[in-house]
């Protein structure tokens, strides 16, 4: 190597030397900034305290505050402590922070699967909107019970990080699905007007009403109450441990009362379902044990014969099943799981 190569040589290993040497952090790859759907799972999943109220707008924890501190802790410990009051049941909790599944909820026991699905992520400059759909199943068969239901979250960056702005709901059922058309061709009756009876009796044709519309949409909405209360259950067991689950309607509403959360007041469904009738449908509690319970059931059957026709009910493994007969001791004893 001639003398002028090993000087360029020994300037070049000099210059890369001191510039590793003088390199900071910045140089280097910067952590990936958090996502929308991965501040979603911290916030409702985190075992560390305060992060689900970390991830709400400023607004919303300055009213918390004001509202009062142990009423606005109480309810936040309730989903801070979610994961953990599932796994204790046996139930196996997997998070997802990329493809179709969020949120996989198993029951190994009870052969039973609860999955959360991301049918839409929409983002969109420093506001995400994610819409959820919930899926359960039972020895493998599917529970629908042709009602779709559908949960829009709006994560809106604030303050360098992703807060939970706007939550909406939407529970549909498609005209053509066939759980809806079999109950149609199933509760189709005669009607029972001097008229129709007359024809009936002269071999004329029979009238039916389409009353059979109404018991779907009734029993659909039952559906829908059930998985509302077995949700309200967990996040009340989690923010009462000491209390475990309740058998009290009353103790799971209270909403618009304006003293706070309490045991007896946890604000967390609405005053019709509080209140044990709602769509044709009377819900009811049961099978409360110990102190802390860790057990429940509770059923949804017809206000009457018009109102629908089968009954409904679930535990604590969140598991919904049907009883043909209406019957709320029937379900609980021989209900099954919804297909």
């Amino acid at each position: 190597m001639t003398a002028k190569k090993a000087i360029i040589f020994t300037t070049v290993v000099g210059l890369l030397f001191t510039t590793s040497l003088f390199a900071t952090p910045s140089d280097s790859a910067k952590p990936v900034p958090q996502t929308a759907r991965q501040a979603l799972l911290e916030m409702f999943f985190s075992k560390t305290p305060g992060t689900f109220e970390s991830h709400l707008p400023q607004a919303t924890r300055a009213a918390l505050r004001k509202a009062g501190t142990n009423s606005g802790a109480s309810m936040l410990s309730g989903f801070s402590m979610l994961t953990g009051q599932l796994n204790s049941r046996g139930q196996q909790l997997q998070t997802f922070d990329a493809g179709p599944t969020l949120v996989l909820l198993e029951n190994p026991d009870a052969h039973s699967k609860f999955e959360i699905t991301v049918e839409r992520d929409d983002l969109r400059a420093d506001e995400d909107e994610i819409e959820l759909s919930f899926h359960g199943s039972k020895d493998g068969e599917t529970q629908t019970a042709g009602a779709k239901f559908r949960l829009i979250l709006t994560m809106k960056q604030e303050a360098g990080g992703w807060r939970l702005n706007e939550i909406s709901m939407t529970i549909g059922m498609s005209l053509t699905d066939p759980a809806f058309l079999k109950a149609m061709t199933t509760n189709m009756r005669p009607a029972t007007t001097a008229m129709a009876g007359s024809q009936a009796s002269a071999g004329g044709p029979t009238t039916f009403t389409p009353m059979s519309a109404i018991i779907a949409a009734n029993e659909s909405a039952a559906v829908g109450g059930l998985r509302t209360l077995n949700t309200a259950e967990i996040t009340y067991d989690a923010s009462f441990p000491a209390h475990g689950f309740t058998c009290a309607l009353s103790d799971l509403g209270g909403m618009g009362g304006g003293s706070g959360v309490t045991e007896h007041q946890a604000m967390l469904i609405d005053p019709r379902l509080a209140g044990g009738k709602k769509n044709g449908y009377l819900f009811a509690f049961s099978g409360c044990d110990g102190t802390p319970a860790s057990r429940y059931s509770v059923t949804a059957v017809p206000a009457d014969p018009t109102s629908g026709t089968r009954a409904f009910c679930s535990d604590e493994s969140a598991v919904i099943r049907s009883s043909a007969d209406g019957k709320a001791a029937s379900c609980l004893a021989m209900g099954k799981p919804l297909q």
